[in-house]
């Protein structure tokens, strides 16, 4: 594949006018030996791209470029590389760089690497370089961020396994979802649909969590056992602690009763919540935890490990993506983003045909 001197992409220029995607061009940081380059074939949209591009994380190093659920073709690798090689399709997704010196990298939790780097609007070590994410016509990437994708996997499906499908199967594992266990999810969503796939894939009996029943089709077809509808009056009383662990992908904390769902666990059980909501999150009372002693956290997307674990788990199981394609240019991306918004996409967009928006 001819090598480009530049990379190019699709950046919002301000945070007045984050939705005025400019196509721009950029040099990439100085190649290093354990670096890898990828042409890009295709990306998502997702609602952490919207929180960072409306500043709603912290402040924005425009111009930028978002999309962290990637996959490509390998064009270059370093001499160091031993990980994939030339004109292999692999797949990055949220973080780009970990010390991998510290214990967190040594004990398969480098996300947890005080020193991570994620894939857009973070400087990345040793240079001046803004990190750029996926809406781009290329990537240099470290070796260990990059990941093989199984031939058997389309990939428009692997792309979004890329962040929110090892962010979901990280706690799924950690916490012993499997045979003979009741696992709850909350939300049917980009995340929510793939913890309800790998649970069932794992062996545990699944149960799907949402306000109306507007999507239990959808649910019990991605292999969801039961499903519960908060909206209704006593939603809980029948399954009160008898779930080993519940994990949160909502991305939204309006009008959540927290206690209600603590109160699903059984002794010693887990809350675990995956969403990243805006706002001022959710009124924890000491109260909600005595009475079956269970425990709330979050777990931060997935070790290498994982990530190819899980690849592996979707290949063998058949497991596919319900995902939206669209062309990517600007349009493109005002519509995937339309779509996020109003919540009619079903359940991840990821943008597609690369080699037209960047042909020149």
């Amino acid at each position: 594949m001819p090598y480009p001197e530049s990379f190019s992409g699709f950046q919002a220029p301000s945070a007045d006018k984050w939705l005025d995607f400019e196509q721009t061009s950029w040099a990439p940081r100085p190649f290093g030996d354990n670096d890898v380059d990828i042409k890009i074939e295709c990306c998502t949209v997702s609602a952490d791209d919207v929180h960072t591009l409306r500043g709603e994380w912290g402040n924005v190093p425009y111009p930028l470029a978002v999309g962290h659920e990637f996959v490509g073709r390998v064009i270059q690798v370093g001499s160091k590389v031993t990980l994939t090689k030339v004109d292999q399709r692999v797949g990055v997704g949220a973080q780009v760089f970990s010390c991998l010196k510290c214990r967190q990298c040594k004990n398969d939790n480098e996300t947890y690497c005080k020193d991570h780097v994620m894939a857009y609007a973070e400087q990345y070590p040793g240079t001046n370089h803004i990190t750029q994410g996926g809406w781009s016509s290329h990537a240099r990437i470290h070796e260990y961020w990059v990941y093989p994708i199984p031939d058997s996997l389309i990939s428009s499906d692997a792309a979004p396994m890329m962040c929110a499908g090892v962010t979901v199967y990280s706690p799924l594992k950690r916490f012993g979802a499997g045979e003979g266990k009741k696992v709850g999810i909350v939300g049917i969503g980009g995340l929510g649909h793939y913890a309800i796939m790998f649970a069932k894939a794992l062996g545990a009996e699944v149960w799907a969590i949402s306000r109306s029943r507007a999507k239990e089709n959808d649910a019990r077809q991605m292999g969801a056992d039961g499903f519960l509808a908060t909206s209704e009056q006593g939603w809980n009383e029948s399954h009160k602690m008898t779930f080993h662990l519940i994990i949160n992908t909502s991305n939204s904390f309006d009008g959540f009763q927290l206690r209600e769902y603590l109160s699903l666990l059984d002794v010693h059980g887990h809350f675990n919540s995956v969403g990243a909501p805006g706002g001022d999150g959710v009124l924890v009372r000491p109260w909600d935890f005595i009475w079956n002693g269970c425990f709330m956290g979050t777990t931060n997307m997935g070790s290498r490990r994982e990530m190819l674990e899980m690849l592996d788990l979707a290949a063998t199981t058949g497991i596919r993506s319900w995902v939206e394609t669209i062309p990517i240019s600007k349009e493109g991306i005002q519509k995937a983003i339309e779509k996020l918004q109003s919540s009619s996409v079903r359940y991840r967009s990821c943008l597609v045909e690369y080699d037209k928006a960047f042909a020149a």
